[in-house]
């Protein structure tokens, strides 16, 4: 097919600014063209194609669209659409695009918008951030179902008593697929920063992190890794019960799994349930303190469901629950999730007693730019960013167990005290 008449470099910006017009108006020829800085070529081009002088010092050549319709009319037989879809691209009706686009939008938002989770704070702030990209990314993409299937799955596991489910048992439950939920896939993605905002909880791209929330929502990987580290924590109930029992009179650590709190289930009736978040404090706690030690557990990290668990029995029976964890972006975080969660009430986590041990020799605190609000001593928030230090829990073990044990810690023998059990 023979190249068109007009397809030369003299008439290409003229007919580059008609199109643009021309699409901004839906395909109808209205408006006007410029050519601003014409080359003599241009200026040449454009006078003989419309039969009219422009001045020669005239720095841009405004050309009325209707009128270089009629002018292609009569000299070619054919108007300005056909030819600006002669030489191509085809021309797009960019109301219709619009109006396209704001239909899919509707269609993309409205499971969200009609969701009973638009009665929360923390839905509508998630939707709001979410409308300002992933939503447009969606709507571009025709991706029309991920929204709704990711709020599917946020008024799952936010109901008041969640089934347990698998990750891989929820996706299929909710998506239609085992694997919509895998690490990393942009509905995951899109499920867990809903859950963060939803617990406080930073952001994070960290496996631990993911874990975390998601179990806290009830899914989790498996009931056998999901787990919570125990100290001093007698418990009535066959199986669980005696072990822990007998480990509290022992003075012994022990891993309790969700799978044996929710197959073997416990009655605790402690008053008081102390939590750390390095395994640490409670291994010193054994070490020093052994069966004298009150009920402590810990969390090793990011609570899992196990720890969410035991945490719902002690509390069923009238216990409380105190907390602390490192003075950082996630011990904050976590504190203020447990006190939301469990009515935790936070143990040395104010500003005086991350005052009273930091110094300059501490690290740096990372991620402090999402510290976020410490309502239980707002001085907390803004002694942290101010030293800019964080204090992690193994640099006050010695404080902790004090208030374990009530009082002074028992000093620990020398190697050279040390004697073989039954040794005279």
């Amino acid at each position: 097919m023979p190249e068109h008449p007009l397809n030369r470099p003299a008439y290409a910006r003229l007919l580059a600014s008609a199109r643009r017009v021309v699409e901004l108006h839906n395909g109808e020829v209205e408006g006007g063209a410029s050519v601003p800085g014409p080359t003599e070529a241009e200026r040449n081009a454009i006078q003989g194609l419309l039969g009219t002088a422009y001045s020669p010092g005239a720095r841009t050549l405004r050309v009325p669209l209707a009128k270089l319709d009629a002018a292609l009319r009569r000299s070619r037989n054919e108007g300005l659409v056909d030819v600006l879809e002669a030489v191509g691209p085809p021309l797009r009706r960019r109301r219709d695009e619009e109006r396209e686009r704001e239909r899919l939008r509707e269609e993309v938002l409205a499971p969200a918008l009609n969701s009973p989770l638009t009665a929360h704070d923390w839905y509508r702030d998630w939707l709001g951030r979410t409308a300002k990209g992933t939503v447009t990314w969606l709507t571009n993409e025709k991706k029309t179902q991920r929204l709704a299937r990711a709020v599917r799955i946020l008024e799952h596991v936010t109901a008041d008593d969640p089934p347990r489910l698998t990750r891989q048992d929820l996706a299929a439950r909710t998506a239609g697929d085992t694997k919509a939920l895998e690490p990393r896939t942009p509905l995951a993605t899109l499920v867990l920063g809903a859950l963060a905002e939803r617990t406080g909880l930073p952001r994070s791209d960290s496996a631990e992190a993911a874990r975390a929330l998601w179990e806290a929502h009830g899914v989790i990987n498996d009931d056998l890794s999901s787990r919570v580290l125990v100290l001093g924590l007698p418990a009535a109930g066959a199986g669980l019960g005696e072990w822990l029992t007998g480990a509290a009179a022992l003075g012994v650590p022990f891993q309790v799994t969700l799978h044996q709190l929710v197959t073997l289930p416990i009655t605790v009736t402690a008053p008081v349930v102390s939590v750390c978040e390095n395994p640490a404090v409670l291994r010193t706690a054994a070490e020093r303190l052994g069966a004298a030690c009150p009920p402590l557990l810990c969390t090793e990290g990011w609570p899992a469901a196990a720890f969410h668990r035991l945490a719902s029995a002690i509390r069923a029976n009238g216990g409380r629950l105190r907390y602390h964890g490192d003075f950082d972006a996630a011990g904050v975080a976590m504190t203020r999730y447990a006190i939301a969660r469990h009515a935790a009430e936070p143990w040395r986590m104010t500003a005086a007693d991350y005052t009273s041990r930091v110094d300059d020799s501490f690290p740096e605190l990372s991620g402090a730019a999402a510290l976020g609000p410490t309502p239980w001593d707002p001085g907390l928030a803004e002694a942290m960013a101010r030293h800019g230090r964080a204090v992690h829990e193994e640099s006050v073990i010695d404080d902790l167990l004090r208030d374990l044990a009530g009082g002074p810690v028992p000093v620990l023998p020398g190697p050279e005290d040390a004697r073989p059990s039954g040794r005279a």
